[in-house]
């Protein structure tokens, strides 16, 4: 059942919500995650085949939304569910990452992946992170536009190119203006 929850008061052209879930929605992430995975599976370092099978567990899930200190949020486009993002704690003091952002095809070009990146940078903001930071694959353009819109600037090439080669890009945001 949708619930309104961590609305954050904005108002577009079409009616975007987000919330933040708990481990008890684990079935909704569940149904994002693997609709992201099918239809954009170039976006991610995860695979479908690792979620599904013996990887899908409801204890999984559970887990996966009970990650300390982290924040997940859902979108909803006019009463649908169509788009998904976390937020994690980073790997140093003041950090703060920005993972699963996807938005369902319905969803985009509407201010679904705008409201995504906000809710995540005010939950980031909120933990006190001075830095917001998040890994895209070269070659996803239309994420890359979303976070340049947002302010993250592209700090370069991270780790090894993926077997079909593109490479992960991390790019980051100060949060803070000092």
């Amino acid at each position: 059942m949708w619930t309104p929850g961590d609305e954050d008061g904005e108002t577009d052209v079409a009616e975007v919500r987000t919330r933040t879930l708990t481990a008890d929605d684990w079935r909704l992430w569940r149904r994002l995650r693997l609709a992201a995975l099918s239809e954009a599976p170039h976006a991610f370092g995860s695979r479908l085949a690792d979620w599904q099978g013996p990887g899908d567990q409801e204890e999984r899930w559970r887990t996966r939304l009970s990650i300390p200190g982290a924040c997940h949020v859902v979108a909803e486009l006019d009463g649908e569910p169509v788009g998904m993002a976390a937020g994690v704690p980073g790997q140093g003091d003041g950090e703060a990452e920005l993972i699963s952002l996807w938005v369902a095809p319905g969803g985009r070009g509407r201010g679904v992946g705008d409201r995504l990146v906000r809710a995540v940078e005010r939950w980031a903001a909120r933990t006190g992170a001075e830095v917001l930071r998040l890994t895209v694959f070269s070659g996803n353009e239309h994420a890359m536009g979303l976070y340049r819109r947002h302010g993250f600037v592209d700090e370069g090439p991270v780790g090894d190119a993926a077997p079909d080669g593109p490479r992960e890009h991390v790019m980051a945001k100060a949060l803070t203006d000092g």
